[in-house]
């Protein structure tokens, strides 16, 4: 038996995460066991043990919470006993450090003053080689920390994107081994980012988080002579940095010959959000990749193709007499053999830098590029395609979920949808990388949420996302902005209260309860859920309170083609999403045992249910809201007067259109409702609209539209046409779920207990599928050969599955490998 991924509130080894209610989770390996018969969790703080919860059967591997009293700036272990119902046993062992959480601090907000993209300063001497190093740190907009000249953490775009005027994440960064004996010096490096700065659709005057670039910060070190701190106050300095400009849209141009200003730092108002220790996953350069060529294009234009569309930047030396100019500018297709940037509407997307006859290695520091082309300019003689890395930029997520077929259209498409995920996963889950938006759009990010989950490991990250999802509803009396943070202008006035946007609320929350098993999350979580359903309760019309987005880019009003908002009745929408949002809040209730809010949300759910049947169904059970999505959100969420009616009125839809027209809010639930054979039918289409269109077309990556792209590879319409852009990708919450047959139980969340139920295709060959699941490796496997069409399922420790196979039979399955052989003519008709 051997114990991994010990965890605490889903991190591995934190060190300064908001540590306040801790959370305890590992999984449970190589093993005869079955299931854990009891365990032992001892938290330990230096060689005293303050939290021994004996050997209990009540500790619960998914998510055990301890009442623990920590203290700022700590470290402290944590060992886990486990005994298997088969006798054997194991004891794991990890450690965790708290960061500031509520003390004082010694550090002050110091500032440049007006001058931007400025370098914070501080020298000191160290008698001796440090023991330890610390330093708690936090800077809007954006900041880099480096020590004696060497970048800390290997994190960038730090401190994230959140809502700065209500909190501001402090990151604990180890620099030890940074710190020298004799003279150190430490940088902060600033620039605009987010909080100061274009962001968003409109200027940046009105909406400014903070109107200058500052930063607070302590750093503790210990030597054999004692510990020491140096704090941020008076004493620092700033010079300004390389970077002429800096901006999220419009990119950088740097100036490293320049000479440098100097001055004394000020002292300044701090910004309105608290201080509070992080809760984002780092983000940093999670791979590289060499470009696939260099283009010359019809026009002259030289062209690296990365082969990939990627979120980062370029790493590259720049080479060039003084005052010479290399500029790079990032887009995502060529049209019609040249470079194009006509989708990215206002954002100049593109890297500037003005050598100064030596030779340096240049990229950006405090922005991002979504791209395939860059295109060169300025560059002397032939480029070398070697000289290039793309640095390509992401919240550090565990991949978690992985599938392989023997239909390349699905491998590409697969693939596609994980670089979506992971290019659109930086911090918050955005709509899209390359334009001049970026942000982070509750809709896309509910409808993904299934299927994120499945690709990677995505509790913290979400949980990030909430909390600043809370922190908004709390300024709007529960309602949800369609963006999070809302980092929009303020004089516009508070956006929010979309059907399907602000549903995130409830979405995610249960997403994640069924994926994590995790009960610490669902109740830090029932606020967003509880508070949403009222505000949705107290709308006397919920249809025309606010601006709705509908079934967001449908294709069910052709006479229409530039209409945006699909044809389901907005009215429909809001019930269906209304007894979602309350359904789902009853059952977190219920799970949570708050009896009175389970009441409550209970008898909203069926007055919503009440509601659209009376409204929108007849007394037979005939569907008034022709359209597809509004089938398949009648099916789904069980409110269908008739559910084979419904699924007939579906089918029917579909035969008459020819092709799938749902939009954002009715595609990740479309193939799931359909029979498996007509399923299928869609999946494997590579006709337009299908999602295979697009691959036929080569993508790489997720398309916002079903028609990006024409037949001849240029946008349909640059208006607002991402090539990245996840909310499609939803339908790989099918190939996990219904193709490869893993499917989470809310009676029994985390993969405790998981339906198995394959839906193979001889067109697709077989079906090899990983799963990383809470309580271990799932592995699901399918494949056609002579015989038949053989199984194979592995179920972890700690685990059980429902079976149901394609010949009808059903079986409850344990943990270890079980294998099936289906000859052909014994599966059953679906």
């Amino acid at each position: 038996m051997r114990i991994t991924h010990l965890r605490v509130n889903h991190w591995e080894t934190p060190l300064g995460v908001d540590l306040r209610a801790p959370c305890f989770s590992w999984i449970v390996t190589d093993t005869t066991s079955c299931r854990q018969l009891k365990a032992r969790l001892r938290v330990f703080q230096g060689g005293e043990c303050i939290c021994d919860t004996g050997v209990s059967t009540e500790l619960d591997a998914l998510g055990t919470e301890l009442p623990l009293r920590l203290e700022p700036r700590t470290a402290y272990r944590w060992q886990v006993t486990v005994w298997g119902d088969g006798g054997d046993m194991a004891e794991g062992e990890a450690a965790f450090e708290t960061g500031k959480m509520e003390e004082d601090w010694q550090g002050k907000w110091i500032s440049p003053g007006q001058k931007q993209n400025a370098i914070l300063e501080k020298s000191f001497d160290l008698p001796e080689t440090p023991r330890s190093g610390r330093i708690y740190l936090t800077g809007l907009g954006l900041y880099r920390l480096f020590v004696n000249g060497r970048p800390a953490a290997g994190e960038v775009l730090t401190p994230g994107l959140n809502a700065y005027d209500r909190w501001v994440q402090v990151q604990t960064f180890d620099i030890g081994n940074l710190l020298q004996k004799g003279e150190n010096r430490l940088e902060i490096w600033l620039a605009g980012g987010i909080s100061r700065g274009r962001f968003s659709f409109t200027p940046a005057e009105g909406y400014e988080y903070c109107p200058y670039d500052c930063a607070i910060a302590e750093t503790h070190i210990v030597t054999a002579s004692g510990a020491r701190v140096i704090p941020t106050d008076e004493s620092w300095r700033w010079k300004s940095s390389p970077i002429l400009e800096s901006s999220i849209y419009d990119g950088e141009v740097w100036d490293p010959g320049r000479e440098p200003e100097r001055g004394q730092v000020r002292l300044c108002t701090p910004p309105t959000g608290r201080l509070r220790d992080r809760l984002s996953p780092p983000v940093r350069i999670v791979m590289e990749r060499k470009p696939l060529r260099v283009l010359t294009t019809p026009a002259g234009q030289t062209v690296l193709d990365m082969g990939q569309n990627m979120v980062g930047w370029l790493r590259f030396p720049a080479r060039g007499k003084r005052g010479q100019v290399l500029r790079l500018q990032f887009g995502e297709q060529l049209e019609k053999g040249c470079f194009s940037r006509a989708n990215l509407r206002s954002a100049k997307a593109r890297f500037v830098w003005i050598c100064d006859g030596r030779e340096r290695i240049a990229e950006a520091y405090f922005t991002w590029f979504g791209f395939r082309y860059v295109l060169l300019e300025g560059f002397d003689g032939p480029v070398d395609p070697e000289d290039f890395n793309g640095c390509v930029v992401s919240s550090d997520l565990e991949e978690t979920g992985e599938i392989t077929t023997g239909h390349e259209g699905l491998n590409r498409l697969i693939r596609n949808v994980q670089w979506s995920q992971r290019g659109n996963f930086l911090d918050v889950p955005t709509d899209c990388p390359q334009r001049d938006e970026r942000e982070g759009w509750t809709g896309d990010a509910q409808v993904f949420a299934d299927a994120a989950c499945y690709n990677m490991d995505c509790a913290a990250f979400f949980t990030k996302y909430l909390a600043d999802m809370w922190e908004e509803q709390e300024k709007a009396g529960g309602c949800v902005p369609y963006v999070v943070p809302f980092a929009r202008n303020r004089s516009r006035g508070f956006e929010g209260g979309a059907v399907g946007w602000g549903d995130a609320a409830a979405v995610i929350p249960w997403t994640l309860w069924l994926h994590y098993g995790d009960r610490s999350l669902l109740r830090r979580q029932l606020c967003n859920m509880s508070a949403w359903m009222e505000w949705v309760a107290a709308q006397p019309d919920w249809a025309s309170a606010c601006r709705h987005f509908g079934d967001w880019l449908a294709l069910d009003r052709p006479e229409e083609p530039a209409e945006r908002v699909g044809k389901t009745d907005i009215g429909f929408l809001c019930l269906c999403y209304a007894f979602l949002t309350a359904d789902r809040t009853a059952q977190a209730a219920k799970v949570l045992g708050e009896t009175k809010l389970l009441k409550r949300a209970s008898a909203l759910a069926e007055g919503y249910r009440r509601k659209l049947r009376d409204a929108y169904f007849t007394p037979a059970g005939e569907i008034l809201c022709r359209t597809q999505t509004a089938c398949v959100l009648a099916l789904h969420l069980g409110l269908a007067a008739d559910r084979a009616r419904t699924r007939a009125a579906l089918l029917s839809l579909l035969r008459e259109s020819g092709h799938l027209t749902t939009g954002f809010l009715g595609t990740p639930w479309l193939l799931a409702e359909l029979p498996p054979k007509e399923a299928w039918e869609l999946m494997l289409r590579e006709d337009y609209p299908s999602w295979l269109y697009e691959v036929k077309l080569g993508a790489t990556t997720v398309w916002e539209r079903w028609n990006s792209l024409t037949e001849e590879g240029c946008f349909s319409e640059t208006g607002m046409n991402s090539l990245n852009h996840y909310a499609y990708g939803s339908v790989t919450a099918w190939l996990y779920g219904y193709m490869c047959g893993i499917r989470p139980l809310p009676d029994s969340p985390g993969f405790r207990r998981f339906r198995w139920e394959p839906l193979p295709d001889r067109r697709v060959g077989f079906a090899d599928c990983r799963l990383s699941s809470p309580c271990g490796d799932i592995v699901s496997q399918w494949r056609y050969g002579e015989e038949g069409l053989a199984l194979r399922l592995t179920v972890p420790f700690g685990s059980e599955a429902e079976a149901r196979l394609p010949d009808g039979r059903q079986e409850l399955l344990g943990p270890g490998e079980h294998r099936f052989l289906i000859r052909d003519g014994e599966a059953a008709e679906r």
